[in-house]
């Protein structure tokens, strides 16, 4: 368990405070929202919507962004893509990080206690809880609330970075060192 702990620790030390991840609604501001970020803060890149070249030009222009900034860019694909577009690391679903890809960063989606258990167990870096409050993503949908999220990530095994309705505001009521939000920061 010591050994568990000193990993913890030494990941928790070098991963971003603050996350911007992007999506086909905020991708007007992005540029905007990436330069008025905090230094070393990180970027998901996800823009779903978009496909092949176009998809990879858009994450070259942030990524120039990003790095004139120091931000960390983390890329929702596979480890191969990441490598080839020179992203830092992969975000997505537990098992789909696994094989463990050294060298890259490796950012879990997590919104139960078996997720964030499976994203410990294959060696993820940190896990997204979601939703801790109300999105437009999810309108209407269940939310973890700021009790339930403190509970699931103070027995996660690994950093936890709250999701989900964050914005400056909402990350100070919870109280958690690290969120990401794709409307509250753009």
């Amino acid at each position: 368990m010591a050994a568990l702990y000193s990993g913890w620790v030494t990941r928790a030390k070098t991963l971003p405070a603050l996350w911007l991840i992007s999506d086909a609604r905020n991708d007007a501001g992005l540029e905007r929202a990436l330069a008025r970020l905090p230094r070393g803060s990180g970027l998901i890149y996800r823009h779903y919507h978009l496909e092949g070249p176009e998809r990879l030009a858009r994450f070259r222009a942030l990524r120039r962004v990003a790095r004139r900034h120091g931000h960390v860019v983390i890329l929702a694909d596979s480890a191969l893509t990441a490598r080839e577009w020179g992203a830092d690391g992969i975000y997505g679903a537990p098992r789909s990080l696994w094989p463990r890809r050294h060298g890259l960063l490796h950012l879990a989606t997590a919104h139960d206690m078996g997720e964030l258990g499976l994203a410990a167990r294959l060696g993820a870096d940190a896990a997204l809880l979601s939703p801790v409050f109300a999105t437009r993503s999810h309108p209407g949908g269940a939310t973890l609330g700021p009790v339930r999220f403190q509970l699931l990530a103070r027995q996660a095994g690994l950093p936890v970075i709250a999701l989900g309705g964050m914005t400056r505001h909402s990350a100070r009521a919870l109280g958690w060192p690290r969120w990401a939000a794709i409307d509250g920061l753009s």
